[in-house]
């Protein structure tokens, strides 16, 4: 009895040794302050190791390596390090003795020191962690998920489970750290009723606690991999970013505006902020990474000044850029229309070495950059051709093939051999729509140019052009799924669609009539602004679903759904009751609009009649235009020049149709500006039609052309006749029949052709209308011809518009009938 109990006691205190041994090693660990430190308490201490002391050290090796700059990180010295191997091997052999967090932290710790994903290790610990994913706390199953997306197990059957998790536990995710995570990992497997709640609970999280701009950059992440423009979240982080502005460095202002980009999203507040803080740091990155990022960023928005010394920087910094750089540097001058031709030329001599790196879209891409910067490098172009050549021989992805054929017709000199044509009809039947129409337009641009130079060739294009449109509309009649049509219709468009394609598609929608619903209202409604297509039935659906539904619809979707109907002027049922529905949801929500964007707004409103005092007190005062002009710097200059174009409009509608308001002209010099940058020559058929007005009236002197009347409408014509039908002359001519060279813009009007009109006189705007004027194959007209003839009444005209279909009609084929038709119009002939 004695001899046990001192067998008992030896036992205790070597075990009590060992403990205190164990934890003084963990501790020893815990306090290194270098990865050879770590390594040399595990060379030490191998036998003594315990799944604790391996978990430890690993993780410890990687919080070593994070606290380091990225450029300064040694993890190629850490993983071929002999002990390194040492605590693998011994973790792999441990790991089914290691606690459930230490599991997950071990995976993410050697995934995070770029261990292969093949490695026997991570296998083991995915493996493991993989058996005990029902018990995982949430924060260790949002570390694995985020261990699994990072290996690329998307669609993984683990991936599938933790998604199950997620669906089961979401109601008790209340960290939107944790869920953030969940969301980006499990993408990929997610049902659209799982994605909805997924939504609903982020937008809930964001809303209730102050949260880091890294979990804001997380949800936008989980929105570009469902390739999902979902405003409400989008407009949630971007306030988040605006509230972290200082913390923000140039990789997330980089990372941010590009999954705005690819989002479609944009928001000119944060530009604005971006543009500030990128600026004022422009001498701070001589590395050729972050200056990558900063002139991307930057150049597109930055002021002239800025702008040469990004380009500066650009060109003396080019020959250390990587190939992918280059590509970039590219693409933002591309956006910033540089066609510096010194700075090209320095760029293509660099990208010589880079050409063999690229794979077959990067060299589409940058393809199409060069041909946009008008590059004049020969020997560049000509290898690019080869290698989109060797590329397109043996492309077996249909998307490629496209893609590839595509760019090819950009290339001015590219002589089409028939491997190419065989090579589009041989897949011809994988292609989606928007495929099509990029093989039809090369076809017909390299038909066209005469680039076909072997034998029978315009007959093998014919062939393959009418094949081609019988895949087009074959795929059009057998479509069953109104979303799936309108997403590859999204990216359609030009002579194919309008001439081929536009009729069957109209008659698919119209089949697939009933799929119209609240959540396809936007893409429908944006393809049919596309198509200029005037169709009722269509029109009317979208109309009915958008009343029903106007509580789920965005109020930016709203907008292009207004857009519709105010550009095509239709009326559908119950018009009064769906503008105001529409117009009511929009002035409730006018904080979800920029300052650009109430502009648009108004515009199209105008364009229908409506003018909403809310709306228009708000665009119309001094703090809301100043606050305009300093979100305009950093537009894209289209948009920028759309929003002045639109303000102006919207200026001339408020003062002629609501002079209640009180909102004085202040576009006159905007006007005189534009006007007098534009080289408009009178054409042909004005001359013409002005000599046989001159035979009507009695002179050339009872008629001007091309005028322009106050607030700067331009008009065709101008006469003015008395009280008798009798016509008036005009003192002084600017017009000259005998000017072959063509004239000018009359610029002034305010002359004696604008003084008062004797009692009863008239005066008339004749107007030509062309087919841009009219909705496709229709005789009705659009929005704005329709509010310009409005406005001329308001301005004392009687307007005469004649549409194009008439002047051109075999009614009209003769002098002596146009002179007749002019005349029973003038005078108001029936």
């Amino acid at each position: 009895m004695l001899c046990l109990r001192r067998v008992c006691l030896f036992t205790l205190k070597h075990y009590q040794a060992r403990a205190l041994s164990s934890d003084l090693l963990l501790s020893q660990i815990n306090s290194c302050t270098h990865e050879d430190e770590v390594f040399s308490l595990v060379g030490r201490n191998k036998a003594r190791l315990s799944e604790k002391h391996v978990g430890v050290a690993l993780n410890m090796l990687w919080q070593l390596q994070k606290k380091r700059p990225l450029l300064l990180r040694t993890s190629d010295y850490v993983r071929n390090h002999s002990q390194f191997l040492t605590l693998c091997i011994l973790a792999e052999n441990k790991v089914e003795h290691m606690e459930d967090e230490a599991v997950v932290d071990t995976l993410y710790s050697i995934l995070r020191l770029s261990v292969e994903d093949h490695d026997s290790l991570t296998e083991a610990l995915v493996t493991e962690a993989w058996k005990r994913l029902e018990r995982l706390s949430l924060p260790a199953l949002s570390k694995f998920a985020l261990c699994l997306y990072k290996q690329r197990r998307h669609f993984s059957p683990v991936t599938g489970e933790v998604a199950h998790i997620v669906d089961v536990k979401l109601d008790s995710i209340q960290d939107i750290r944790i869920l953030s995570v969940l969301m980006i990992s499990i993408s990929d497997v997610i049902s659209q009723s799982f994605r909805d709640r997924l939504l609903h609970k982020a937008g809930q999280l964001l809303e209730e606690n102050e949260v880091h701009f890294n979990y804001a950059k997380r949800i936008l992440q989980f929105l570009q991999n469902l390739k999902l423009r979902y405003h409400p979240l989008l407009e949630k982080c971007n306030k988040i970013f605006l509230k972290s502005a200082s913390g923000l460095d140039i990789h997330s202002i980089n990372f941010i505006l590009g999954l705005y980009e690819q989002l479609g999203f944009d928001n000119a507040e944060f530009r604005l902020v971006a543009k500030q803080l990128l600026s004022e740091t422009i001498d701070d990155y001589d590395d050729p990474e972050t200056f990558t990022k900063l002139f991307c960023n930057l150049g597109p928005m930055a002021g002239s000044k800025v702008r040469e010394r990004l380009l500066a920087t650009v060109e003396c910094m080019a020959d250390k850029f990587s190939g992918y750089q280059v590509l970039l540097i590219l693409k933002a001058m591309q956006k910033m229309k540089c066609r510096n031709a010194h700075l090209l030329k320095k760029m293509a001599s660099v990208l010589h070495k880079h050409l063999d790196s690229y794979h077959v879209l990067q060299l589409v891409k940058l393809t199409q950059y060069l041909v946009a910067l008008h590059c004049q490098n020969l020997e560049l172009m000509a290898k690019l051709k080869e290698l989109l050549f060797g590329c397109l021989k043996s492309s077996v992805i249909p998307a490629d093939t496209a893609a590839i054929i595509r760019v090819l017709a950009m290339l001015p000199s590219f002589q089409v051999e028939e491997i190419t044509i065989n090579k589009a009809a041989a897949v011809l039947p994988q292609f989606s729509l928007h495929h099509l129409n990029c093989i039809a337009t090369a076809l017909v641009k390299w038909n066209h140019y005469d680039q076909l130079h072997w034998q029978n060739s315009s007959e093998l294009c014919v062939k393959l052009l009418q094949k081609l449109n019988d895949c087009g509309l074959q795929r059009l009649q057998k479509a069953n799924n109104l979303n799936v049509l309108l997403e590859e219709l999204m990216h359609v468009n030009g002579e194919w669609l309008e001439e081929v394609i536009s009729e069957e598609t109209m008659a698919t929608c119209q089949r697939l009539i009933d799929q119209i619903t609240w959540a396809n209202v936007l893409p429908l409604s944006c393809f049919l602004i596309k198509t200029n297509y005037r169709c009722p039935s269509l029109l009317d659906r979208i109309a009915s679903v958008t009343a029903e539904n106007i509580d789920k619809i965005h109020p930016s979707e709203i907008y292009f759904i207004l857009f519709l109907f105010s550009a095509l002027n239709y009326d559908p049922p119950a018009n009064e009751e769906f503008f105001e529905s529409c117009i009511q949801h929009l002035t409730s929500n006018l904080s979800c609009f920029e300052t650009h964007h109430l502009v648009l707004l108004g515009h199209v409103l105008a364009v229908a009649g409506y003018f909403p005092p809310v709306l228009i007190t708000r665009i119309f005062n001094v703090s809301f235009l100043s606050q305009l002009d300093a979100q305009l710097e950093v537009l894209p200059n289209p948009l920028k020049k759309r929003v002045h174009m639109h303000l102006m409009k919207l200026n001339r509608a408020v003062c002629l149709e609501c002079p209640e308001f009180h909102i004085p002209w202040f576009h006159e010099r905007y006007c005189q500006r534009i006007f007098h940058s534009r080289s408009s020559r009178i054409n042909p058929l004005r001359q013409h039609v002005h000599r046989m007005l001159a035979e009507i009236l009695g002179g050339s002197h009872y008629a001007r052309i091309s005028v322009l009347t106050p607030y700067y409408y331009e008009i065709d014509f101008e006469c003015i006749l008395d009280e008798n039908k009798k016509p008036l002359s005009y003192m002084a001519q600017t017009i000259s029949l005998d000017d072959t060279e063509g004239t000018h813009l009359r610029r002034d009007f305010k002359d004696e052709g604008r003084k008062a009109l004797p009692p009863g006189a008239q005066r008339i705007a004749l107007e030509f209308l062309d087919s841009k004027a009219f909705s496709k194959d229709s005789c009705h007209l659009k929005g704005e011809p329709v509010v310009k003839k409005r406005h001329l009444e308001m301005l004392g005209y009687r307007v005469v518009q004649i549409p194009h279909f008439e002047w051109n009609s075999m009614g009209l084929s003769t002098k002596a009938e146009q002179v007749e038709y002019l005349r029973k119009h003038l005078y108001g002939i029936q």
